[in-house]
């Protein structure tokens, strides 16, 4: 057997040490239980940015607010030429409603996207294995556990989503809302920081109804109370799988030490990959928008009110 290279040996475990550090703070799991807890018609919204100075300034006039929260139990992704299936994932923003002009998405500050890590099938031995190139053999020889060979995938925010379209949300095969992401692969050899795109090159999902949603509107008190007179409106897309096919894949970054297994990854999944051979599906997707009811009644303070009835919802 070929031995490990000193360096190699040094970066391998560096990278080990990063990847534990990286779990004690990772992005939370989309089904993990939030923060914050809301009662009644407010409790899809845990991370509604209520708080935002962009939200809390909308007077109700020139600028109205709601909260958007979409939420999928599971689904799949393919990129390149490895699909895997998905777990929950979570996407929150504010919507700051403008009298002209498109509105301002506002992300919460744990990102618009929070999503559960997914097993790569195969695991690293699956990535990258066999192979005849002495680095990639040594690395597959001392694969010799699950704990070694495990590879998780998990999607993250990129930056804020942009485009969005309320009546996209209640048709089909139109593009809902744009959301620039990032995939972190984990695996201690592949390090802490092994990411396809980046923030600066996001990949940019476009979801889109692929089957019709179920509609449904309530109306709600201050804490989110049931109240057919309440001050509050919520509008409920559920049902519906959601789906795109249109996203570029770029290739692998920071893989191993000094990215030294980028071309490895890139290589055994086909990445780059351009638009039209990548895939995401998101089963039975539920998404929930509310605003107060009669914003034009409360100016200047919509985003103020919001927030406090949002707040008065809290357990």
């Amino acid at each position: 057997m070929r031995p490990v290279s000193t360096r190699l040996r040094a970066g391998l475990l560096a990278a080990g040490t990063a990847l534990t550090l990286l779990g004690t703070v990772g992005p939370a799991a989309a089904d993990s239980a939030p923060a914050t807890r809301l009662g009644g018609a407010w409790g899809p919204f845990t991370r509604c940015p209520v708080d935002d100075p962009a939200m809390l300034a909308a007077d109700g006039r020139i600028d109205i607010v709601q909260c958007i929260a979409s939420h999928s139990a599971g689904g799949s992704i393919k990129l390149g030429t490895t699909e895997v299936v998905t777990g929950a994932s979570d996407l929150q923003l504010g919507v700051v409603q403008h009298a002209s002009g498109a509105p301002t998405l506002i992300a919460p500050a744990d990102g618009a996207l929070i999503a559960d890590s997914a097993d790569i099938p195969g695991g690293l031995l699956g990535l990258m294995c066999p192979s005849d190139i002495p680095i990639i053999g040594d690395l597959c020889r001392q694969v010799t556990d699950s704990t070694l060979n495990r590879v998780t995938a998990t999607v993250e925010s990129a930056g804020t989503p942009s485009d969005f379209k309320l009546t996209a949300g209640a048709t089909t095969g139109q593009p809902i809302v744009a959301i620039p992401v990032r995939i972190h692969l984990q695996n201690p050899f592949l390090g802490g920081s092994c990411y396809l795109g980046s923030t600066s090159n996001p990949i940019v999902l476009r979801p889109r109804n692929l089957t019709a949603p179920a509609l449904g509107i309530q109306r709600f008190g201050a804490n989110g109370t049931a109240d057919p007179a309440g001050v509050m409106n919520r509008l409920s897309l559920t049902g519906a799988n959601q789906g795109d096919a249109t996203f570029a894949v770029p290739g692998a970054s920071g893989c191993g030490l000094a990215g030294m297994l980028d071309w490895a990854v890139n290589l055994k999944t086909g990445l780059p990959s351009a638009g039209g051979h990548n895939s995401v599906v998101l089963n039975s997707a539920s998404t929930y928008l509310a605003g107060l009811h009669a914003p034009g009644t409360v100016v200047p303070n919509n985003g103020k009110l919001l927030s406090q009835y949002w707040h008065s919802a809290v357990q």
